[in-house]
């Protein structure tokens, strides 16, 4: 049952006083809700920067797909870390951290990134920090294997999806496999790397742990949690711009698979949409900017990947990706990141249909036969001067800046509950509190 059916019985024979009451309860209700933070677009959104801020008030936090060819950057404290395979929570003090069963962990990648938080004075250890037993591990073969064939499609070359080829032809290996010293010598120890890997099971093994037990315990017993994914949703292996997308699920959907979990314990969606359109790699992009007001864009927002350093694509706001994309993930409200980067663009652009062969489409298609023949049809606003970075509430927004916010949530019919105007976690606006913990 939606929340409008509850609604809507909870009324029929509610008094006035009692519903003052009912909307109480329901407001307290979905303020304490498990929530879902997921990438609207293709990556890149900021999702790192919205989880962090979330997980203040999180108890736990799960990372449900992807691998290391994510990269969450998150800036705190006047420190600037990028993480890859452990969840953002790990940057607040008694946070459970879990990696699922959806993850590909590379353990070098993993343990490397343990090292370095720790020389951060950041405390990583089995009691903040979780990793799935049936998550599958990189192997260099994998990466090897990328790095010829990946190239055409434009991956990180990080071993991913061959990762997750073995994984679906049941032939890759477990971390529980991984860390057992005579699975892992059967397999594997005949191979070159047979050594050096055996070290890094020997140090993973402590982080091991059932984590579908875990985490439903968890909900069970009350906690709020955050459940993290990777990538963006357009890189949806089901139902992105395939070829060109990642190979794990990177909606919503994902989370029940990737941390093992029932959808009826995901209560709230969160999706994360960058004021305008970024894209790294190849596949089609119909509203990519090749003039100077994409490299105006691209340097103020420091348009590089977290991962690999590659500039990323520029484009203008796609609302029929930001539908398509709500309707995929059953969307509650959205974070828009990036805002503060438009200041200074003087005609911004918003996509509102496609051109295809004479015709106007206004659905998104991800059949790349026709998405690379589409040209977009765009509504065009006064852009705004005025610096964000510094702003702490909606009324001093410029007007401009505040149209351009009122129409992106009209077109995409989801209410906008987080305004995110720099990296730093003051850099945030709250807009509707109802959607966060």
């Amino acid at each position: 049952m939606v929340v409008s059916d509850i609604y809507a019985q909870l009324f029929t024979s509610a008094t006035i006083n009692s519903r003052k009451f009912i909307y109480t309860a329901l407001f307290i209700f979905f303020m304490v809700a498990n929530i879902a933070v997921i990438g609207m677009q293709w990556g890149d959104e900021g999702k790192g920067k919205i989880i962090d801020f979330l997980a203040e008030k999180a108890e736990v936090v799960a990372r449900f797909n992807g691998g290391n060819n994510a990269g969450h950057t998150i800036n705190a404290g006047g420190r600037k870390i990028i993480l890859h395979t452990i969840p953002s929570g790990i940057l607040h003090s008694k946070k459970l951290n879990i990696v699922g069963s959806g993850v590909v962990v590379d353990p070098k990648v993993v343990l490397d990134e343990i090292s370095k938080l720790r020389k951060e004075k950041i405390k990583v250890g089995p009691e903040n920090l979780v990793i799935s037993e049936d998550a599958h591990i990189v192997l260099p073969i994998h990466i090897e294997e990328d790095k010829k064939t990946g190239g055409k499609i434009g991956t990180t070359g990080r071993g991913i999806g061959p990762a997750y080829t073995d994984k679906i032809a049941r032939i890759g290996i477990k971390a529980r496999d991984f860390c057992n010293r005579d699975i892992f010598k059967k397999r594997f120890g005949d191979e070159q790397f047979y050594d050096e890997y055996e070290e890094y099971a020997s140090s993973l093994r402590e982080f091991l742990a059932n984590t579908s037990l875990i985490i439903n315990e968890q909900i069970d017993s009350g906690k709020k949690v955050l459940f993290e994914g990777a990538q963006g949703t357009l890189l949806d292996i089901d139902h992105g711009t395939y070829p060109y997308v990642t190979s794990s699920n990177t909606i919503a959907g994902g989370v029940c698979t990737g941390l093992g979990i029932g959808p009826k314990k995901i209560n709230s969606v969160m999706g994360v949409i960058k004021a305008y359109t970024t894209r790294v790699g190849a596949g089609p992009f119909p509203t990519e900017i090749f003039d100077s007001y994409g490299e105006k864009i691209q340097k103020r927002g420091n348009e590089f990947g977290a991962t690999t350093g590659r500039a990323r694509r520029i484009g203008w706001f796609d609302a029929l990706v930001g539908r398509y994309s709500a309707r995929l993930n059953g969307t509650d409200s959205f974070a828009i990141t990036k805002l503060d980067v438009l200041s200074t663009v003087d005609k911004i652009k918003i996509c509102v249909g496609y051109n295809y062969k004479g015709s106007v489409i206004t659905e998104f298609t991800n059949d790349i036969s026709v998405l690379g023949k589409c040209t977009p049809v765009y509504e065009e606003m006064d852009g705004w001067w005025e610096e964000l970075s510094k702003v702490k509430n909606l009324d001093r927004i410029p007007e401009n800046a505040k149209k351009y916010l009122k129409r992106v949530q009209e077109l995409l019919g989801t209410p906008i509950s987080i305004v995110s105007l720099g990296p730093d976690r003051e850099q945030t606006i709250v807009l509707k509190k109802e959607f966060l913990f």
